[in-house]
């Protein structure tokens, strides 16, 4: 999970749906397995699988910094009142022992929280 700077309501429209485009993209290029991916206004929440040799934290900045880059560069009004898009931290847990299929409907159900 991570949030944009401010906490900006800004994930919404075009701006999500081009975000998950990127998201997949990204997960694709990487041999990462995405498994969930939903949206708030305010944050983002993701499963995704991903090889320990390559590592969590690289995916993680490789796809808030290319979804940064094109995301300013094609919206405007997100370089506007943000110095950038996303906050420096992001929240990442692994799954464990729970099953991927409660952790997927946890994801699923956030859009109607």
């Amino acid at each position: 999970m991570w949030c944009p700077k401010y906490r900006r309501d800004v994930i919404i429209g075009d701006v999500e749906k081009r975000l998950k485009k990127v998201v997949k993209e990204v997960c694709k290029l990487r041999g990462a397995d995405l498994i969930e991916l939903e949206t708030m206004p305010d944050h983002v929440h993701l499963l995704v699988e991903i090889d320990p040799q390559y590592g969590i934290h690289r995916l993680i900045k490789e796809i808030k910094g290319n979804s940064s880059r094109i995301l300013r560069s094609e919206f405007k009004h997100l370089t506007t009142r943000m110095p950038t898009l996303w906050t420096n931290s992001y929240f990442v847990s692994t799954v464990g022992g729970a099953p991927l299929s409660v952790i997927k409907q946890y994801i699923e159900n956030q859009k109607h929280v």
